[in-house]
């Protein structure tokens, strides 16, 4: 029987677990520089038992104190969290709260995404009753030898931090927590704290402390003297010095310490997919992206460095060319990192240090050191010769015809100033980007590749433009990708946010199609078309080389709410590209695309990737496949 509200303890506050946890995100800030942000900017939520009650309810009361935001997917949300993070240079992101059960669990792919690329997330899941008045309960997953598993520890090896608050008391640690891990460049990612659905409504006397404003300076550690000393000495020593800009470089916001490095000692800048645009496209010493999906100019520079300078990158396989590409005998790394685990690569010498602190130390400690003429001659010849590969990839010399991939960028290209963000992920787009695009400003190039995520693109394209209201942002997809995640064009209209989606039709898979061609698979399973099978009786069973579905994306971006400007050619498509970028609500521009010829289809791979194929095969194509391999593998090599 109830006896009435219960007086709060002097000095507290008396609220529910998720009234509490609300409050307290919203007084979070971050501070770098002495410039001031707020942690949690906003929360998207679906809401469903084991969040509807709770943090819902939490959410109505506190009004424009914590802006809410409704989403359509799970994932999507997360995604549009991240976009939102890496626009604020991972000081401000975004809170994900969903319900019990296929809520959680959706959240398990963005959750990866944002780990893989350090940035950060507040996943709040529903979960089970922590009481356990019924057992189970609906979408409860029961593991007979453990009675405290649940579907969010899914989530555990996809998070930076992980907690269940199984009391309202256990909050107050498991937030502080989880804060600290957000704003930690060098432990940054997603953070999950599970929330059971009854413990989300039980009321406490939270002290008001906890309540409190309170601020995280994110911090900018110096370098090590010696290292520091070794490092300088080590590059002043090398003939053929390179720099690989990666996402380090960005998200410390280190352009112009990078630049300055550059101009002062004449070293070529190499970038990442995450690290592209950390020098203008412009610059001379920018040589382009590296890797497998770099330039000729960053390939051949990686093959003759004596010395590669690694600056917040963590070496993934694309960027080493599978650990084929630098392969000048006696080759050595510097590798300046925030995390000791990336800084220690290659068997580097490591600067662990934030980029910025540590760019600046290593200008102060080269001061008067400057590569050869030669060398720089070099590189910037080869610049001059990539930039005419690419002129002729944009170059559409019929504008009547129906565009290639390389050419609708090229038209983009033509458009876009300083102000615009292009965001892409996943197919054979990030290659064609890599190579191609000419990033105007540090922060214009957003491509996903850590986790290389399909259907990334349109909600990291709505958190953007949150983070960056009133500039353009454009969300390029391939019909593949689109089909993985178009709900959230829903909120892009609910909420007016003018988006522009560039629908690129090649019926199917094309990365995959292009990747299973040169492993000897041939295609199998990779073009949207129908099934010609010789025993129409017998399913699963012949192969997909009938006629293209009769899919039309473009209506259904339109049954989404958007508004779809139809593009058949390249003069169509300058037209729509014009109209969307200047448009005040979401807009999507549908084109189908030409397979690429040899005059304006992209470059090909300047570097290998490893893909293993099969060692024993019947069919001609794998083993032919096999042995090209084998001769390709045989450069790999081990640093140490």
């Amino acid at each position: 029987m109830s006896t009435g509200p219960i007086t709060p303890r002097a000095g507290t506050r008396r609220l529910t677990t998720a009234q509490a946890l609300v409050a307290f995100l919203a007084r979070q800030y971050t501070e770098r520089d002495g410039h001031r942000r707020r942690l949690i900017g906003a929360t998207w939520g679906i809401f469903g038992h084991g969040n509807v009650a709770g943090i819902g309810q939490a959410l109505l009361e506190s009004g424009p104190e914590m802006p809410y935001y409704q989403g359509r997917s799970e994932q999507a949300m997360v995604h549009a969290a991240v976009g939102y993070a890496r626009q604020c240079a991972r000081l401000s992101t975004q809170a994900v709260t969903t319900s019990i059960g296929p809520g959680a669990t959706n959240l398990v792919t963005g959750a990866a995404l944002a780990t893989i690329n350090r940035l950060p997330v507040l996943l709040l899941p529903g979960d089970v009753f922590a009481t356990r008045p019924a057992d189970p309960v609906l979408q409860q997953l029961e593991v007979p030898q453990a009675g405290d598993v649940s579907v969010n520890d899914t989530l555990r090896p996809v998070s930076r931090y992980f907690d269940r608050i199984t009391r309202p008391e256990a909050l107050i640690p498991a937030a502080l927590a989880a804060m600290r891990v957000l704003t930690d460049p060098a432990e940054t990612g997603a953070v999950t704290l599970a929330l059971p659905q009854d413990v989300q409504a039980e009321a406490y006397d939270w002290p008001e402390e906890f309540l409190a404003e309170r601020v995280w300076r994110v911090r900018r550690p110096q370098p090590d003297p010696e290292a520091l000393a070794e490092a300088a000495r080590a590059i002043a020593g090398a003939r053929r010095p390179l720099i690989i800009a990666g996402g380090g470089v960005r998200h410390s916001e280190a352009e112009e310490a990078l630049k300055d490095l550059a101009e002062a000692t004449g070293i070529p800048v190499a970038s990442t997919q995450a690290g592209k645009g950390s020098l203008r496209h412009d610059h001379p010493a920018d040589v382009g992206g590296i890797g497998h999906t770099g330039t000729a100019t960053a390939d051949e520079l990686a093959r003759s460095a004596d010395l590669v300078i690694g600056a917040g990158t963590r070496y993934s396989d694309f960027t080493t060319a599978s650990s084929t590409l630098f392969t000048r005998p006696g080759v050595r790394f510097v590798n300046l990192n925030i995390t000791g685990f990336d800084a220690h690569k290659l068997a580097a010498l490591p600067l662990v240090a934030d980029a910025r602190t540590g760019l600046e130390a290593l200008t102060t400690a080269l001061r008067g050191h400057r590569v050869e003429h030669g060398y720089e001659t070099e590189y910037t010849s080869g610049k001059e010769r990539w930039e005419r590969r690419v002129d002729a990839a944009y170059e559409a010399r019929d504008e009547e015809v129906r565009p290639t991939q390389p050419q609708v960028l090229g038209v983009l290209d033509s458009l876009v100033t300083e102000d615009d963000i292009v965001i892409n992920a996943a197919g054979s787009l990030p290659s064609d980007l890599h190579k191609l695009w000419r990033s105007r400003s540090s922060d214009q190039y957003h491509v996903e590749y850590g986790y290389s995520c399909m259907g990334y693109e349109i909600p990291a394209a709505i958190g953007v433009a949150m983070a960056a209201p009133g500039r353009p942002v454009w969300a390029l997809v391939g019909d593949g990708t689109y089909l993985m995640n178009p709900t959230e064009i829903v909120t892009a209209v609910q909420e007016n946010i003018p988006i522009k989606v560039v629908i690129l039709q090649n019926h199917g898979y094309a990365s995959i199609e292009g990747l299973s061609e040169a492993v000897g698979a041939e295609r199998f399973g990779t073009a949207y078309r129908y099934r010609e099978s010789p025993d129409a009786g017998a399913p699963g069973t012949g192969s997909y080389t009938g006629s293209p579905l009769p899919v039309d994306l473009g209506a259904n971006a339109a049954s989404l709410g958007m508004r779809v400007i139809r593009a058949k050619t390249v003069r169509d498509l300058r037209e729509a590209m014009a109209e969307a970028r200047a448009a005040d609500r979401p807009t999507c521009v549908y084109t189908e695309t030409e397979t690429a010829d040899t005059v304006s289809g992209p470059p090909q791979a300047q570097a290998w990737w490893d893909v293993p194929v099969a060692e024993t095969a019947t069919r001609p194509s794998a083993v032919e496949a096999r042995q090209e391999y084998d001769r390709q593998v045989a450069a790999r090599r081990r640093h140490l």
